[in-house]
């Protein structure tokens, strides 16, 4: 070889390293730069065919300029004509240029005639599968326009570890398909419903909360039907925990006479809940964590049926009711089917906050999520049992998204619970309302001074 060809190796070599090691250690930069301009070079020059194979396309009359054969001569020479005629072409929506975002790229296409954002949501996986990427998520901001949203690789791979809370009722637990922050706000949605097989990150998602929700000045109240042992080790930031049938009845009774007196006192200030209540007369809000929610309705003989029924009411009365006055539902079970009677049915109605893990049964996963969307059942029951936490969200903004929670080991929930058992109210002062709200002006300033326990 001469030196030429031996020094273009070489330097071909070296860029090769280069940009592997770029990719490596700044994959960010990597696909701002060099990785997603060529990208979009490949989806707008391969829009046209793509859309034709995804049945994206539309025929249209356009006037084309052709060739039309003629009559055969003597001399065997085909005499050609040209003319202007009408054909029908088959016209692809127009696309704008692609933008990048953290994990992939999206782009906004207007739809053509007689085109819905279902006829694009149903080409998604072909999409995916056209242009090599993870997936494809559609979404519509207004009439007449798709945007498609890709994802190179996927984000729920590895998930970092539990960002603190700031906002009061606010907390991160995870992360959405698409990169963003997977947020439980209950003040935007009120009541959910988690449903998941064993080992699915059920739990592991309540973990999430108690620690997420442990610096903040709220009252956590816990339904434990499975002996207490999921939420004993948090009693020192429990302000009640009942641990039996009995006493579910007993607690359930005191949140809804919780609820009356904090209707009176919004009745006599003229507000529509406390949010509008001053400072110093808004009642602590109370999150309430149900494990185990088939418990609750389950009939072993006729002797159960009263208690059933009455703590079947009190538990959709508080959901019903609860919102306006401070008080909202996490409801965790395995199992969540009509056959535990109306009182479910009716429950599912009021959680608008739908979480599906991992589950062993079709028919909990239409429960979790069959009113929402066929799609989310569909991927609902594909998620893989080597996934843990993963699981189908119906998210706050009308959309459903993949999304895993962060792992949060029981030890470290447990060590939060301790370290902030002083912000816990008791529970004869709520009942007496004797426990008053923070401002948000001293929340933000007892959040920036606490220390983070998991770095304890």
């Amino acid at each position: 070889m001469s030196d030429t060809t031996l020094l273009m190796l070489g330097v071909l070599a070296a860029s090769a390293a280069g940009l592997w090691a770029w990719r490596r250690w700044h994959y960010r930069s990597f696909w701002l730069v060099v990785a997603f301009p060529l990208t979009a070079i490949t989806v707008r020059a391969t829009w046209r065919k793509v859309a034709l194979g995804c049945n994206l396309t539309k025929k249209r009359q356009r006037f084309w300029f052709t060739t039309v054969p003629g009559l055969v001569a003597s001399t065997g020479v085909v005499r050609v004509r040209r003319k202007w005629q009408r054909i029908a072409v088959d016209t692809k929506p127009f696309m704008w240029l692609p933008k990048p975002t953290r994990y992939g790229w999206r782009v906004t296409l207007h739809t053509l005639e007689g085109q819905i954002p279902a006829d694009y949501a149903d080409a998604a996986e072909r999409l995916a599968h056209s242009w090599g990427v993870h997936a494809v998520r559609v979404s519509s901001p207004r009439p007449g326009r798709v945007v498609l949203s890709a994802t190179v690789r996927d984000p729920l791979v590895r998930v970092e570890t539990l960002p603190s809370s700031p906002e009061l009722l606010k907390v991160n637990v995870g992360r959405l398909e698409t990169g963003g922050p997977w947020i439980i706000d209950f003040r935007t949605v009120p009541h959910w419903l988690n449903a998941g097989a064993t080992q699915s990150g059920k739990s592991n998602l309540a973990n999430a909360l108690v620690q997420g929700l442990a610096p903040q000045p709220v009252a956590l109240v816990g339904f434990d039907l499975k002996g207490g042992v999921e939420f004993t080790p948090y009693s020192p930031r429990l302000s009640a925990l009942a641990t039996t049938r009995a006493e579910c009845v007993a607690l359930l009774d005191d949140l809804v006479g919780l609820m009356t007196s904090r209707m009176a006192l919004c009745r006599e200030a003229g507000a529509r809940n406390i949010w509008q209540l001053p400072d110093d007369q808004r009642p602590t809000p109370i999150v309430v964590l149900v494990d185990e929610l088939a418990e609750l309705y389950l009939m072993a003989d006729k002797s159960e049926k009263d208690e059933i029924a009455k703590t079947s009411t009190a538990l959709l009365r508080v959901a019903q009711l609860g919102r306006a006055f401070g008080i909202y539902l996490f409801c965790c079970g395995q199992r969540i089917g009509s056959d535990l009677g109306p009182g479910v049915t009716a429950l599912r109605a009021q959680c608008s906050g739908r979480i599906c893990h991992r589950v062993n049964d079709p028919e909990t996963a239409t429960m979790t999520l069959g009113d929402l969307d066929p799609a989310a059942l569909a991927s609902a029951r594909a998620i893989p049992a080597e996934t843990p936490g993963v699981a189908i969200v119906a998210s706050q903004d009308g959309q459903w998204y993949r999304a895993r929670s962060f792992y949060v080991s029981e030890q470290a929930a447990e060590h939060a619970a301790t370290a902030y058992a002083d912000r816990t109210p008791t529970w004869a002062d709520l009942v007496s309302g004797h426990a008053a709200q923070m401002s948000d002006a001293d929340l933000a300033e007892f959040l920036n001074s606490i220390p983070d326990p998991r770095k304890a």
